[in-house]
């Protein structure tokens, strides 16, 4: 499809991102420390891209200033709109800060007081409205239209995919040997960026990529599966834990993406995304957000579900853990330390 980004617009959004945006390690979880923590070591070997390290603590930064940092002056200087759980907020409160522009953020009442107040801390204004998809776009469409702000959207974009691709770029460069990356899913910036990355950089090495989503927020697998866009109702997405994936439905650029270059999608419980986060904790010490939790949840729990490989890269997509979360987080595994 023409309209799919290039290998090129990522080497350019990179060049764009760059002093802004950090490139993150990729950190081999290692079997001594797994082991050393009773923990079960895989059979392959495990690397976590830590989008953590970003600046505001996820991988929403590289596409929201990608994004932001094209515009004309004289748009980005009346301001930047977006609607957000939290993340992507956080990313667009930052590209308007890094510009010397304000922000206006649309959040659902349901978004994690730690993210509405990290972007509020950023500088932004900050609209609430219902826990919908649609609620919040539609909020921002007309604060947009009223007081003419630019619009940059969480996923649905080719500049936004372009800044999330950089992510794979640097997976590719960092691990030419990889032959599976698993990254979150929700509204598709992230996998369908990665996915493009890894495949344009990587065509000849067999290398696989898969998205990983919650069970009780599974429209993207259902979408994949189908090979027809869906859309679930918030009062089912936003029963997960994994409040960066309650999108209701992939973008539809991004589901193109994802039908050309993302081998498959598997999902993961609550339970699951859980362990996963005290894993992490456990042998890297690494924290992980639930939402960055469900790519390490399926590389360790759903094995028979992904392609054999030998090494494999789960993408972490954030590290913004609810306080009470991650209290609780630390002390199931000093607990488990101590016996």
């Amino acid at each position: 499809m023409s309209d799919l980004i290039s290998l090129a617009a990522v080497y350019a959004a990179r060049a764009r991102i760059e002093g802004v945006v950090v490139r993150t390690p990729l950190l081999r979880l290692e079997p001594e420390r797994l082991r050393a923590a009773g923990l079960p070591v895989p059979e392959c070997t495990v690397y976590l891209k830590a989008e953590s390290a970003q600046p505001i603590g996820s991988f929403k930064l590289r596409g929201a200033y990608n994004m932001a940092a094209q515009l004309p002056e004289a748009i980005w200087r009346r301001g930047l709109i977006t609607y957000s759980s939290g993340n992507h907020a956080q990313g667009v409160a930052y590209a308007a800060r890094a510009l010397g522009t304000k922000a206006v953020i649309v959040m659902p009442v349901n978004a994690p007081q730690v993210k509405i107040d990290a972007t509020r801390a950023l500088g932004a204004e900050i609209v609430m409205v219902g826990p919908a998809s649609s609620d919040r776009r539609h909020k921002a469409e007309e604060l947009a239209a009223e007081f003419g702000y630019a619009m940059i959207p969480p996923y649905d974009d080719a500049a936004i995919i372009a800044g999330q691709a950089t992510c794979g770029l640097e997976i590719a460069e960092q691990l030419p040997e990889v032959d599976l990356v698993v990254a979150p899913v929700s509204g598709g910036g992230l996998l369908s960026g990665v996915a493009t990355a890894v495949k344009l950089c990587l065509p000849d090495t067999g290398v696989q990529v898969w998205g990983a989503e919650p069970e009780l927020a599974a429209d993207a697998k259902e979408s994949f599966d189908t090979g027809r866009l869906v859309e679930w109702p918030a009062a089912k997405t936003s029963r997960t834990i994994g409040d960066g994936l309650r999108t209701q439905s992939l973008g539809a650029l991004n589901f193109a993406h994802i039908r050309r270059f993302v081998d498959g999608i598997v999902t993961v419980t609550e339970e699951e995304i859980f362990a996963a986060m005290r894993v992490a904790l456990a042998a890297t010490d690494l924290v992980m957000e639930p939402s960055g939790a469900v790519s390490l949840a399926a590389v360790l729990f759903g094995t028979e579900r992904l392609p054999a490989a030998t090494a494999v890269v789960a993408v972490i997509s954030g590290g913004n853990v609810d306080p009470v979360l991650r209290e609780r987080l630390e002390e199931e595994v000093a607990a488990g330390a101590r016996h």
